[in-house]
């Protein structure tokens, strides 16, 4: 199973601010939205189905500005965990150049007894 997942936004006013461009504010926002999009699709195939993940640690940098009507690509992925903590990766693209660079930390936990999960370190090659 390939472990990338992408999507399409089109910037709109909503995703603007004063400067005229995406407010910073927004990308953290669709960082979450994406990286919940793509657990989504994945956790059907894993032993967590029933897990959430709580966001540790982010990391954003800022590259080059996107404007009003401007296609943005998504594209994430998870990395290879580190014990409790999964790494993500989530990247943004406008004309096949990189506008914005985020890594991020997640953990696994269960939201009934909201205990942190340890991963298996294969867990993603089961989903193959």
């Amino acid at each position: 199973m390939d472990l990338v997942y992408q999507k399409e936004i089109r910037v709109t006013e909503e995703h603007i601010d004063q400067n005229g461009h995406v407010n910073n504010v927004q990308y953290v926002h669709w960082v979450e939205e994406i990286a919940a999009e793509h657990w989504n699709l994945l956790k059907q195939r894993t032993e967590y189905i029933n897990d959430a993940w709580m966001l540790l640690d982010h990391h954003i940098q800022y590259k080059k500005q996107a404007y009003l009507n401007d296609s943005i690509t998504v594209k994430t992925y998870p990395g290879f965990p580190e014990g409790a903590k999964q790494p993500r990766k989530v990247e943004f693209y406008c004309n096949n150049e990189l506008l914005v660079d985020s890594s991020t930390l997640w953990v696994l936990f269960d939201p009934g007894t909201k205990k942190i999960k340890r991963l298996g370190s294969n867990w993603l090659e089961n989903l193959s």
